[in-house]
């Protein structure tokens, strides 16, 4: 279900100079603020839930998602690249399940990362609230992965919809429409995190039961689907 030779070459495009320079962005802003705020508020746990509630979480973690999601194969559809990855004896769901795992990767890195350390930097992880962030960063990676990989196959205006969704439905309607949150990876994650930190400061409106189950259930739907899209587009670049 793993190729190498997929891997490497997923991890050149998502990597690339100009990429990579989108990636770094958000997590050394996140670093930036983080100090800001410490130098400014001082060590508060309910600043610090705060800052990577709303900054974090609900913004760079699905924008970095977006990123690599939709890059880990987005460009190759629309530049017809995909036809000589196709043509090559590999499973079509072994190149999905290849991209989803460097997909993944890439989003963990630039997004748990950057949240751990500016958990520290703003209260040197008080209540536990750094590392209950950073799991909550670390499994809605592989959630927005799944989601913005099925979107960058089905859609060339993957990108735009990533955006929307994060932007608009994550960042405003998760945190703001209480009807929407239950259907949030954000809220999903935020359910995880709660129980990381067992106080009051990490709150989900969702159980840890329900986001468990609905963030496997969504990764699971989302790369399958994906899979069955790259064999739909592989027949009719034969036909």
């Amino acid at each position: 279900m793993y190729d190498p030779t997929v891997a490497r070459l997923t991890y050149r495009a998502l990597l690339g100079r100009r990429r990579a320079l989108i990636l770094g962005a958000l997590p050394l802003l996140l670093i930036v603020i983080s100090l800001a705020v410490r130098a400014l508020a001082g060590a508060d746990d309910q600043t610090a839930a705060d800052v990577l509630g709303g900054l974090a979480l609900a913004t760079m973690v699905p924008l970095i998602g977006v990123i690599a999601g939709t890059g880990a194969i987005g460009p190759e559809i629309d530049d017809g690249s995909v036809v000589y990855l196709l043509s090559k004896p590999i499973k079509r769901p072994t190149i999905i399940f290849t991209k989803l795992i460097v997909a993944v990767a890439v989003t963990m890195v630039f997004s748990a990362v950057p949240t751990l350390i500016a958990g520290f930097i703003l209260n040197g992880n008080g209540q536990q609230v750094a590392v209950a962030y950073t799991v909550a960063a670390l499994v809605a990676s592989i959630t927005y992965a799944a989601l913005f990989l099925l979107l960058g196959t089905v859609s060339r205006h993957a990108v735009v919809f990533g955006l929307v969704y994060a932007l608009i439905w994550e960042a405003l309607f998760g945190s703001l429409v209480p009807g929407a949150r239950t259907l949030s990876v954000q809220q999903w994650s935020l359910a995880v995190a709660e129980k990381v930190a067992g106080g009051e400061l990490v709150t989900s409106d969702v159980g840890l039961t329900t986001a468990t189950v609905a963030m496997a259930a969504v990764t699971v739907l989302a790369t399958w689907y994906a899979g069955q899209k790259l064999r739909t587009l592989t027949l009719a670049g034969e036909e």
